[in-house]
């Protein structure tokens, strides 16, 4: 019989009108439990809109000898922990008539068909994120987290007579139910370090406003007389864990202007720098698996059909219009300047979680995530061979470094083996899914 944990997993630390959660510890686990499952699995997904140039996407080579191909550059610190997916298709994205962004990105993590409607009759299927945060989402404060960096319209048409839902969500508690996701960095973190103790009192509460307290400043004396309990290990990781946090919150301070201020003033307004969001986002998702506020993320980069203009990479036209190429060179080479961006995003997630270290490995040993775009060639709206990768090992369940080629195999497929890693026994998802998906264990 397991010997109880030292310290409850659901701990919290007590400051001036603030609760902060703890890191997922040593000595929150039972002794036994440590050796026999070194840490929890987490799943994470990372949506990009328009599709993606795919002659500068596809490595030639199968197997471990693949190289990275343009596009794919900056994922060289992280080779070793990547499979590059080919051939997979999600037939079920396709539309009626048009309306291809939209209903493919209702399918991206569903693999069901979308109901084409502008009005509340919406319809598509349970995500699979949302199956997995049923099955593991009750060991954590959150059982699932969704995060983005556009805001979306929940009424109206945004895609040729389908529902902006459709083009604003990818995870979906049901069949008619979005779940919507947190577009403010400042929100976000709130919602997960730096909860208010309602038993705090209002004298408290004005303080911290009134001192612009960081957060970590109104637990520092609660931690100290944790770390008291803690051996070399938990500290270090609970040191760490506090110069994540802090350095995000001074982040998020920074682009809404936050800091100390000694009466009212009204709500900062968001700098609307895409790529300090982008990276507070993704911090954000670092941190609350190393704490084990949940083990299910998805994050959208944009919105279906996205009308971005990526002004700082020198570009002047809209993504979506960009994505419309007409085999114009000049919309090529738009195009895989925006794509190298994406992708140096999602390495930057990668290598943050990479610099975790946890017992048997680091959080992305621990980890499957998923990479893709709700269709590959935006001119032709193509829903097969979707441009995938999944890195992570996720705790031994695959085998990366490799690209793996499929001849059109169903991407619900990929999902059946995702689902079955995390302890979910299924053989069918969504509309085409049938069985897990062969090689990504090696």
């Amino acid at each position: 019989m397991s010997r109880p944990p030292v310290l409850s997993r659901r701990t919290l630390l007590r400051g001036v009108g603030a609760l902060m959660a703890l890191p997922l510890l040593d000595v929150m686990r039972p002794r036994v439990a440590r050796a026999a499952s070194p840490a929890p699995r987490r799943f994470a997904v990372f949506y990009t809109p328009c599709g993606i140039h795919m002659p500068k996407w596809t490595p030639k080579a199968v197997g471990a000898d693949w190289a990275l191909t343009p596009t794919l550059e900056s994922l060289a610190p992280v080779k070793g922990d990547l499979l590059v997916l080919s051939g997979l298709n999600n037939l079920p994205g396709l539309p009626d008539g048009d309306g291809h962004h939209a209903a493919a990105t209702a399918a991206f993590l569903s693999c069901v068909k979308a109901r084409k409607t502008e009005g509340t009759n919406i319809r598509t299927g349970v995500s699979m994120d949302q199956v997995l945060a049923r099955a593991v989402g009750k060991s954590t404060r959150f059982a699932s987290l969704e995060l983005g960096i556009d805001p979306g319209k929940g009424i109206g048409n945004c895609d040729s007579g389908y529902a902006c839902p459709y083009a604003n969500n990818i995870a979906w508690a049901g069949p008619s139910t979005p779940v919507p996701k947190e577009t403010r960095p400042r929100a976000a973190f709130d919602r997960l370090f730096a909860d208010f103790d309602s038993s705090a009192t209002q004298e408290e509460l004005a303080k911290r406003r009134a001192y612009g307290l960081s957060i970590i400043d109104t637990v520092r004396d609660d931690a100290k007389a944790l770390e008291g309990r803690l051996g070399t290990t938990d500290r270090r990781k609970l040191d760490e864990y506090f110069t994540g946090v802090r350095e995000l919150e001074l982040r998020v301070n920074a682009m809404e202007g936050a800091g100390p201020s000694c009466g009212a003033v009204a709500p900062p307004e968001d700098t609307g720098d895409l790529r300090e969001r982008t990276k507070a986002m993704l911090d954000l998702i670092v941190l609350a698996f190393q704490c084990d506020l949940t083990r299910t993320c998805t994050f959208m980069l944009g919105n279906a059909r996205s009308q971005r203009v990526y002004s700082f990479l020198g570009l002047s036209g809209e993504h979506h219009a960009y994505s419309h190429h007409q085999k114009a060179q000049a919309n090529y080479d738009a195009l895989a300047k925006i794509d190298r961006w994406e992708v140096q995003q999602y390495a930057y997630l990668l290598q943050r979680l990479k610099g975790v270290q946890e017992e048997g490995g680091t959080l992305l040993d621990h980890s499957a995530v998923y990479f893709s775009s709700e269709i590959a060639d935006g001119n032709m709206h193509e829903h097969k061979n979707l441009p995938i990768l999944l890195a992570g090992r996720a705790g031994g369940a695959i085998a990366p470094g490799r690209h793996v080629r499929y001849e059109g195999l169903p991407l619900a497929n990929l999902y059946i083996s995702l689902l079955r890693m995390f302890g979910v026994p299924t053989n069918t998802f969504g509309d085409d899914g049938t069985g897990p998906l062969p090689g990504l264990d090696g």
